[in-house]
């Protein structure tokens, strides 16, 4: 006779009983080891016990003849394609949110290798992927480590480029929140030198409350010199100096005030961010506070705020970052304006909250790197910005931040530009004064892409040239909805020159239309924060519109000597 369904379940509740009392006090540990992971290894199921191979294994890169073990990026696919864990490296795509579309191609697929390393994997037939920076090919090999459980593994990088001698390159905006200090150490001793970086700036800001949690606001400045000893990257330090007139809407503004002897207060300014106070602080306070200590004054967010056109209007800016944290704009709508309206901003760039792509400018030194001597560079505008493509202007000999005076006796130049990348990042597209006047394709070159363009240009005006790959599009704008190939990290790729400069009878490019649309705007902007702003008296909102209305005033006496 077979039980009944009460008497079963008092034998099951005897026999988890049985099990109870025989665990004991350990039972807590014991059952922590039977915890099913988060997600099985792909191809496999929980309660698969997949033979293992016990790997030692580095990246090495060979110039001059001499072979070195090169920090960079693993990938290890299995049969299916899918990745391998590998949990005894850093994972890339530490603090970057995740979506099951960007797991299998994007940033959470690759891991960190530092140096030589050790790793476990299936014993089979696996597909190791690896590079190191932007200037390395992809390098591929299909390894069978079925029955064998060890093996060494050099995985060889080959260079396509090697802009090391001349340029540097650094990221100009990085935070890092939710990670404990060992955790935030470990990702920036890692993580910049494997992407190849020469300089990361780790940047101070605040927000009420969510600031406890920002584990980069902790790193002094003697923190980030001990830094720069044991990674191989220079770190230095700076501010994000913003405001917002509500939590996370435009307001006066972003900008990064970086190598600056102290914190410029308020760090953030107004209810919007901080919860309480006023927005009765204008950025430009804290902009010339920065300016008098000889620091380096960078507009965040493609030029996104109210305030960003009087600072630009009346110099105070010595870079513009684009792309920094997303493709809020483009760069007809942010970065091309300013050019033609006169002011000589090069371009700049930072991933803002963890290293979520390549993001990074290349700045042409010509000293010995340090903080100063590349912020230098920037200021001069001998840069380019990329997350992929390596670009390269000359134009009558002149490089990028460079000017040429042209008269009605030479009214032509000769313009030489090349694009390279790992991936194909399409063509490469000339720029003058805003306009695409020359694009060409790339065309594959052994494990890389290349494009080249070789143009004279006749003009009689002045302007200024540079050139990029297709801009990405921009989400919010369903007008800019164009893709344009993405990177190892899944991101739309990107890259652009800051411009070579070009006089005509001694006159720089200021367009009468651009400017007038400048000064509409600032008229507009004084207005709707008179208006909508929280004041705490006219005084207040006076030293605010003071800002806009200095501004004004310049701008209509340039329109007026025209």
């Amino acid at each position: 006779m077979r039980p009944s369904p009460s008497c079963r379940s008092k034998i099951f509740c005897r026999l988890i009983g049985l099990l109870i009392c025989c665990w004991g006090n350990s039972a807590t540990a014991d059952l922590a080891l039977l915890q099913i992971p988060d997600k099985p290894a792909p191809g496999t199921t929980p309660s698969e016990k997949v033979p293992q191979c016990r790997v030692t294994l580095n990246l090495t890169e060979t110039q001059a003849g001499q072979s070195r073990i090169v920090p960079g990026m693993l990938r290890i696919r299995d049969s299916r394609g899918n990745p391998i864990p590998l949990p005894g490296l850093l994972a890339r795509g530490t603090g970057v949110n995740s979506s099951p579309e960007s797991e299998q191609a994007g940033i959470h697929s690759w891991s960190v290798v530092p140096g030589e390393v050790q790793i476990s994997v299936p014993q089979t037939k696996l597909t190791f992927e690896a590079f190191s920076g932007l200037e390395t090919e992809l390098s591929r090999s299909e390894i069978d480590l079925t029955g064998k459980t060890t093996q060494n593994i050099a995985l060889a990088i080959k260079r396509f480029a090697n802009l090391s001698p001349e340029y540097k390159t650094a990221n100009t905006h990085l935070h890092l929140m939710k990670l404990n200090r060992q955790e935030c150490d470990r990702y920036l001793n890692q993580i910049p030198a494997a992407d190849r970086l020469d300089l990361v700036f780790v940047s101070y800001l605040e927000r009420a409350i969510a600031d406890k949690t920002y584990i980069s606001n902790r790193y002094t400045k003697a923190d980030l010199q001990d830094l720069s000893r044991t990674a191989g990257v220079q770190f230095g330090w700076g501010e994000e100096h913003r405001h917002n007139s509500s939590g996370f809407d435009e307001g006066y503004g972003h900008v990064m005030l970086l190598d600056i002897q102290r914190l410029i207060q308020p760090v953030s300014i107004g209810p919007g961010i901080m919860k309480q106070g006023t927005d009765g602080i204008p950025l430009s306070r804290g902009i010339q506070t920065a300016l008098a200590d000889k620091a380096t004054v960078i507009w965040c967010h493609n030029a996104w705020g109210l305030e960003s056109t009087p600072n630009f209007m009346q110099g105070r800016v010595h870079a513009l970052n684009i792309f920094d944290g997303g493709t809020r704009s483009t760069y007809e709508d942010s970065y091309y304006p300013y050019l033609n309206a006169g002011c000589r901003v090069p371009f700049s760039t930072g991933t803002d909250w963890f290293q979520y792509d390549f993001s990074r400018v290349y700045a042409r030194l010509q000293k010995p790197l340090t903080t100063t001597t590349w912020l230098e560079s920037l200021r001069a505008g001998r840069t380019f910005i990329t997350n992929g493509p390596l670009l390269d202007l000359h134009v009558d000999g002149k490089s990028i931040g460079d000017q040429i005076e042209l008269t009605p006796d030479q009214n032509s130049v000769r313009i030489r530009a090349t694009g390279r990348g790992r991936i194909d990042f399409q063509r490469l597209e000339l720029i003058h004064n805003g306009t695409v006047i020359k694009a060409q394709n790339t065309k594959p070159v052994q494990n890389h892409f290349e494009s080249q363009i070789d143009f004279t240009l006749e003009t009689t005006e002045p302007g200024w040239i540079a050139v990029r790959t297709p801009s990405p599009s921009v989400p919010k704008d369903p007008k800019r909805q164009r893709q344009t190939p993405f990177n190892e990290y899944g991101r739309e790729l990107f890259s652009h020159t800051s411009p070579v400069y070009l006089k005509w009878k001694a006159q720089s490019r200021f367009d009468l239309d651009q400017a007038r649309a400048y000064l509409a705007e600032m008229q507009e902007n004084r207005k709707k924060i008179a208006s909508q702003f929280l004041f705490a008296d006219p005084q207040e909102r006076a030293a605010v519109l003071d800002v806009y209305s200095d501004a004004i005033e310049d701008l209509q006496s340039k329109l007026k000597s025209r």
